[in-house]
């Protein structure tokens, strides 16, 4: 005989109660996507010089326009709460204090990846698309490139533009913001 094994998938909610009752620390580097708890690759000093790096930059090019969040919550349904590297919010006055940001909040999504890209390319980055999240950036760090989606549609997005460390871009959804990649890559 064959043992059949379910999984328990968590809603958001249920996610916040595990946390308040303690099975959940605030030192676990965990996120809820799809129903379950994922752990979180350590971050590396590449990985994170490169999210100061690039949050310092957006910051200075987008002051007053977009809250730029770093390393923080994004509710993406009764399932999902990922923690992207940085998201680009749209203002607002409370700065995302009653509720954590949720797809129409966001312009753009960006992950930094070093061992976890191919979870970041094949689970967040389809997660990102279903949700309608615009544009969402992976700094693809073992190849020195950034990974530009667009046009969301279902669970994937319909371009993907390869942007090299020596190419200067212009954000397809923020046509005021062109920068160059090496100044993102590091």
């Amino acid at each position: 005989m064959s043992l059949q094994y379910q999984r328990k998938h968590f809603n958001v909610s249920e996610y916040y109660r595990m946390a308040e009752a303690g099975v959940l620390t605030q030192d676990d580097r965990v996120e809820l996507v799809d129903g379950e708890i994922i752990e979180m690759c350590p971050i590396g000093t590449r990985h994170a010089a490169c999210v100061r790096k690039a949050g310092d930059i957006l910051s200075r090019l987008l002051r007053n326009l977009l809250i730029v969040s770093i390393q923080n919550p994004v509710h993406i349904g009764e399932y999902s709460e990922p923690l992207p590297d940085i998201a680009l919010l749209k203002p607002r006055d409370d700065f995302y204090s009653r509720a954590h940001p949720v797809p129409d909040d966001i312009v753009l999504i960006i992950e930094v990846a070093d061992t976890s890209l191919d979870y970041d390319r094949n689970i967040k980055m389809p997660l990102y698309a279903k949700a309608g999240i615009v544009e969402a950036w992976l700094v693809n760090l073992p190849k020195d490139l950034i990974e530009v989606y667009t046009d969301p549609s279902g669970a994937s997005y319909q371009n993907c533009r390869l942007v090299t460390r020596d190419e200067t871009f212009t954000s397809p959804v923020l046509g005021n913001l062109t920068i160059k990649a090496d100044d993102i890559i590091g």
